[in-house]
C-alpha cells in the first residue's frame, strides 16, 4: 500500500526504520538530488552460522578493477589529447574513491566534471566515432550496441544510422583496424558538425561509449586468447594475469559450500600466505590447536548446512561472463596446488569447471538499470531474492565488498554483516558502513572465525 505523507509524517516513518541512514547522491539527470536510505544494523557475528553470502566481483572476487581504471584513464586521455605520461600522469588515489564501486555513469560524471577544462572538441569527436564504429562492427554485447544507437540519435546523428554506406560497413565481417579508423574519420567529418555537447549529460553519453569500447576491446582480446598482446598494449608487467582471483576466494567458496570438511586445516599454511599477500603483514597464530578446532567446527557446519552464494557486480552480463570464466580457469589451476587429498582436489576442481553451477545467483547491471546501481541497494536486494532468503534471515547473510559505495549498498539492502576487503586502489575509501574491515581479505575472515 502506498502512503502519501507530508514532511513531518515522512520523518516520523523514517525514525522507525533505522538508527543509521545514508544520503545517496543521484546522477545529475535524476530526480531527486539525493535519497535518504535506512541502513541495516551492523552485525559482527562469526562466519559459522550464515545461510548465504553475497559478494562483489571486481576487486573482491577478481582483480579486474584495474582494467576498469585503465579504461577510464583512456577515456580522459582520448577526450583531452593528453595521451602520454608526460602530458598527464593519469588517474590516482585522489580519483579512486569516485571511480571505483559506483555505476559507470557516476564514474564518468565525476571524471568529466574534474577534467572537462582539458577536453578538446575535435579529440572528443575522434574518439567518439572510433568507439561507435568499433562497437557496432566488432562488439559482442547487444545492449551496448543499442546504447550506441540511442546516443547517436540523441546527439542528432540519427541519419547516420539510416545511411546505406554506414549499414554496409558495420555489417562486414573481419574488419581491420585501419579500415575502421579510416571510416570513422570519414563519418566524423560528415556528422561531427551536428554534435554539440550542450550539457553534462551529452558529455557523459560520449564518455561512457569511449570507456566501454576500450574495456570491451580488452575483454574481447582476452576471450580470443590474446593475453600477451593485451598486456603489451596496456604496458603491464610481462607474465602477469590480467584477470585472476583475489587471494583465498577459492578456499572460501569451497568452505561455505561444504566441500572441504576436515581438510580445511591442511590449508592453513596457504591461508596464512594469502593473508600476508593481501595485507603485507604476518597473521599471528596465538594457539594453533584452537585455530584448528575453530576451522573444523566451521567446516563441519557448512558440510551440514551448505550456504547459498551470489556474485553481484555493476558490470553488465557480457563483461561478467568473460571475467568469471577466466577467474575459474585460474582457480582450477590453483586447486591442483592445494595441500589436500587427491580425491578432494579432483572434486573441487570439477566443481570449479562451471561457475554457473557454483553461484546460486549471478546479478549484474543487466538485471537493473544504470541509475539504480551501487550505492543503491537494488543489485543486492535482487541477489537476496534470487537466493530465496527471507527477510527474517537477512541477519544470517554475509556480504563482501571492496568499495565505499558497495558497502553502503549491502547495508541498504538489509544485510548487517558487511565485510570490506579493501585493495590498494580502495584503501582511501570511507568504510563507515562496514561492520568489519579485513585488510587480510577472505583469508582473514576464515582465520579469525
Amino acid at each position: 500500500m502506498n502512503i502519501f505523507a507530508n514532511q513531518e509524517e515522512a520523518v516520523e516513518k523514517l525514525k522507525h526504520l533505522s538508527d543509521d541512514f545514508i544520503l545517496i547522491q543521484n546522477s545529475d539527470y535524476v530526480f531527486p538530488e539525493f535519497e535518504v536510505v535506512p541502513l541495516a544494523p551492523k552485525i559482527t557475528a562469526p562466519l559459522s552460522d550464515i545461510v548465504g553470502a553475497v559478494m562483489d566481483m571486481d576487486g573482491t572476487t577478481t582483480t579486474t578493477e584495474e582494467l576498469c581504471i585503465y579504461s577510464l584513464d583512456f577515456m580522459v586521455r582520448q577526450m583531452s589529447g593528453m595521451t602520454t605520461r608526460e602530458a598527464w600522469t593519469g588517474l590516482d588515489h585522489a580519483d579512486y574513491p569516485f571511480i571505483i564501486g559506483n555505476s559507470t555513469t557516476k564514474h564518468v560524471e565525476y571524471l568529466i566534471k574534474k577534467y572537462k577544462e582539458t577536453f578538446i572538441h575535435e579529440y572528443i569527436l575522434d574518439a567518439y566515432f572510433k568507439s561507435v564504429i568499433w562497437t557496432l562492427a566488432l562488439g559482442h554485447d547487444k545492449g551496448r550496441k543499442e546504447e550506441i544507437r540511442n546516443n547517436l540519435a540523441a546527439l542528432d546523428c540519427k541519419a547516420l544510422l539510416e545511411s546505406k554506406h554506414f549499414i554496409e560497413f558495420i555489417s562486414k565481417e573481419n574488419q581491420n583496424q585501419d579500415a575502421m579508423d579510416e571510416f570513422s574519420s570519414f563519418i566524423k567529418n560528415v556528422y561531427g558538425p551536428r554534435i554539440h555537447l550542450l550539457n553534462l549529460s551529452d558529455y557523459v553519453r560520449v564518455g561512457i561509449d569511449i570507456y566501454y569500447q576500450k574495456y570491451h576491446e580488452i575483454l574481447r582480446d582476452l576471450s580470443l586468447g590474446k593475453r600477451d598482446d593485451v598486456i603489451s598494449k596496456l604496458n603491464f608487467a610481462a607474465g602477469r594475469r590480467l584477470i585472476e582471483p583475489m587471494p583465498s576466494i577459492g578456499i572460501f567458496i569451497a568452505l561455505i559450500k561444504g566441500w572441504l570438511n576436515e581438510e580445511i586445516v591442511d590449508l592453513i599454511p596457504r591461508l596464512l600466505r594469502d593473508y600476508k599477500t593481501k595485507s603485507g603483514k604476518e597473521f599471528v597464530v596465538e594457539n594453533e590447536e584452537k585455530l584448528k578446532k575453530s576451522l573444523l567446527e566451521t567446516a563441519a557446519y557448512f558440510v551440514a548446512n551448505p550456504a547459498k552464494i551470489a556474485v553481484v557486480t555493476s558490470s553488465i552480463a557480457y563483461e561478467a561472463n568473460i571475467v568469471l570464466d577466466e577467474v575459474f580457469k585460474v582457480l582450477q589451476e590453483e586447486v591442483r596446488e592445494w595441500e589436500i587429498s587427491h580425491t578432494k582436489k579432483l572434486k573441487v576442481e570439477m566443481m570449479f569447471a562451471d561457475y554457473k553451477k557454483i553461484y546460486d545467483g549471478i546479478i549484474t547491471a543487466s538485471d537493473s538499470n544504470e541509475i539504480r546501481l551501487k550505492p543503491h541497494r537494488d543489485l543486492y536486494s535482487i541477489a537476496l531474492h534470487k537466493l530465496s532468503i527471507p527477510k527474517s534471515d537477512f541477519g544470517r547473510v554475509i556480504g563482501f565488498e571492496d568499495s565505499e559505495s558497495g558497502s553502503i549498498a549491502i547495508r541498504a539492502a538489509g544485510i548487517g554483516r558487511c565485510v570490506v576487503v579493501p585493495f590498494a586502489q580502495t584503501s582511501g575509501h570511507n568504510f563507515q558502513a562496514a561492520s568489519v574491515i579485513a585488510e587480510g581479505g577472505l583469508s582473514e575472515i576464515i582465520l579469525r572465525n
